[in-house]
């Protein structure tokens, strides 16, 4: 599965973004999908994981209340609308997907080449 991910910027605290991952492969429907991140000098973090179909999400403590995953599988699609961004957000975001329901990276098979989010103070 081919992975693209879009939709990152430079925005202000306080604003928001919404980052889309788009899938190759028709098989996306059969993947969990889940966003990391990753700031300079840091480990890559978990963000959010979405169920197959849809039902079921977790976020990481860092961003919870703030992000929302979300997918559409007629899209091959898969989005992470992000509000009341803060400098602490600056990180590449990076989508990825994953044969089996989990939150640690090591369990994704697939990653998407990353979408750079800056959040000026």
């Amino acid at each position: 599965v081919q992975l693209q991910a879009s939709g990152g910027g430079l925005v202000q605290a306080g604003g928001s973004l919404k980052l889309s991952c788009v899938a190759s492969r028709r098989t996306f429907g059969s993947y969990v999908m889940g966003w990391f991140r990753q700031a300079p000098g840091k480990e890559r973090e978990f963000v959010a994981v979405i169920s197959v179909a849809g039902g079921r999400t977790i976020w990481g403590d860092p961003v919870k209340g703030r992000l929302t995953i979300s997918r559409d599988n007629a899209k091959n699609t898969v989005y992470l609308q992000m509000s009341s961004l803060e400098p602490e957000d600056t990180a590449v975001y990076y989508c990825a997907a994953s044969g089996t329901w989990s939150t640690s990276r090591y369990a994704y098979d697939y990653w998407g080449q990353g979408t750079q989010v800056t959040v000026s103070s």
